[in-house]
């Protein structure tokens, strides 16, 4: 797993989210999780893609749903990293069925 770096939005600026994406690792990824945090995910190949975050927490026991996200063909998407995906490392757990033609990074919003 590659662990992505976290970039900060300017909030005077803004930023091209595009620019800092990078190619998604077959075995997966980890990004930090917290507020105002995201990870972008790009799609540029010709069928979707399931981009999916581990959440590793229960409630009572009972383990609670990893978040599955499917990118249509062309598309982006956008997945809050709040902390109920948080490992035990602080980083969520990203894995990808298919990496190919997709990138991907992790953002913050600025304050």
């Amino acid at each position: 797993m590659a662990a992505l770096a976290l970039t900060v939005v300017p909030v005077a600026t803004g930023l091209t989210l595009d620019t800092s994406a990078v190619t998604a690792t077959a075995l997966g990824d980890t990004a930090p999780c917290g507020s105002n945090r995201f990870l972008y995910v790009f799609n540029g190949d010709a069928s979707s893609k399931t981009v999916t975050v581990n959440t590793p927490g229960t409630v009572s026991g009972v383990a609670i749903a990893n978040v599955a996200v499917t990118v249509a063909a062309g598309k982006t998407a956008a997945i809050p990293l709040t902390n109920i995906f948080r490992g035990a490392d602080g980083r969520a757990s990203i894995t990808y069925d298919s990496v190919t033609a997709v990138k991907v990074a992790c953002f913050e919003l600025g304050t």
